[in-house]
């Protein structure tokens, strides 16, 4: 995912010129999105590596997907290689410090480690070196699922493919369904052949009636992954609305789905990023437009939010993310703002937000989870 990666690149480069800090407020989104009202914003939780997707399990403790570290393993020459300047990939597996991991905070805070030395993998230098591994969680019951984005041969990890993960008792795991082998063997009606990764960049996945439902933003593919491994697929993003990057999934009755978009000059100077919905005969209908950059969805006492990383039409800007309720027929409502480059969201059972920030091009530990309490 390019896209992604592209914006991330910003970050690294602008990071040095703002505060590491967030404030509500700090910086207000262009275009016709009401100010923020009143919020309160905590760090909850620190030490991440490239933090992403969020979870809250049945034991009330909040589960965290990092991407890891990456690593410097390469397979060029071993397999097909991902196009564009985010090639080649390196990568890392079975690495204690430098793999992806999953970790536990529990409601004071406390962070602990429940699976780490996953495949993580970075961009070539020409992009950052930016980091992937795993990229969300989910729960189906007591039982917790993990979604790699950072494995595969393509991305340096040659021996561990992108999939979903089952995680098991004392740190270890099994692979549940080989994501890779399915992109391969079943391709989509219109990838970007200039934007494309094999092994795919899978960046959310949600459960659902004893299912896992994972969401790959480089292919453009929504696919169902029973509780034994069947993996089927839901719906081809890229033949319905072509390659918008989507990285957001929630279930709310039905599907709805939000996307990143491109950046640069093809993306213009006006946010026209969507929220769409999939409808029971499968048909993608934009819910809501006017959005930029989305990378995280959820619904709080039946009304939906989006989490935008960046509010900068045509490239990121580094604390200019934030939280927005998504009306119909309404312009995006501010509920925070100031974010540094968030790349996950959920809701609490306590109705707070618990966002994790500083995702993208800053150091080993420097990711963080906000708590977001707003009327």
């Amino acid at each position: 995912m390019r896209r992604l990666f592209t914006a991330a690149t910003f970050a690294a480069a602008l990071v040095a010129l703002i505060s590491t800090g967030s404030a509500v407020g700090k910086h207000n989104p262009p275009g016709p999105k009401k100010k923020p009202g009143p919020a309160n914003m905590s760090v909850f939780a620190t030490g991440f590596n490239n933090p992403r997707g969020l979870a809250f399990g049945p034991d009330g403790n909040l589960y965290v997907a990092e991407g890891g570290l990456g690593g410097s393993d390469s397979t060029v020459g071993q397999c097909p290689q991902a196009a564009g300047a985010a090639a080649p990939y390196t990568g890392s597996t079975n690495n204690p410090v430098l793999g992806g991991r999953i970790s536990k905070v529990s409601p004071t805070g406390a962070v602990s480690t429940v699976v780490d030395s996953l495949p993580s993998s970075e961009t070539s230098a020409a992009l950052g070196h930016l980091v992937s591994g795993v990229s969300s969680v989910a729960f189906i019951g007591n039982q917790l699922y993990g979604l790699l984005a950072g494995a595969g041969c393509s991305h340096g990890v040659p021996t561990v493919p992108n999939g979903v993960i089952k995680v098991g008792p004392g740190s270890t795991w099994s692979m549940l369904a080989n994501l890779s082998a399915f992109q391969a063997a079943n391709p989509v009606a219109n990838p970007d052949l200039a934007d494309f990764e094999p092994d795919g960049t899978w960046y959310s996945m949600a459960a659902y009636k004893h299912a896992l439902y994972p969401m790959d933003s480089n292919h453009g593919e929504l696919d169902r992954v029973t509780q034994t491994g069947t993996i089927s697929r839901v719906v081809d993003i890229s033949a319905k609305v072509g390659h918008v990057v989507p990285t957001a999934i929630v279930r709310h009755g039905v599907w709805y789905i939000g996307n990143l978009g491109v950046f640069g000059a093809e993306d213009g100077t006006t946010a026209n990023e969507h929220v769409y919905m999939l409808t029971p005969s499968n048909h993608l209908r934009v819910r809501a437009s006017g959005l930029e950059q989305v990378l995280g969805l959820a619904f709080r006492g039946g009304k939906l939010y989006a989490l935008e990383m960046s509010t900068t039409p045509g490239g990121p800007t580094p604390g200019t993310g934030a939280i927005v309720r998504v009306r119909a027929g309404h312009p995006a409502e501010t509920v925070v703002s100031g974010l540094v480059f968030p790349t996950g969201m959920t809701v609490g059972p306590d109705r707070a937000f618990y966002v994790s920030e500083q995702g993208f091009g800053f150091p080993a530990g420097a990711g963080r989870v906000l708590r977001i309490t707003a009327h």
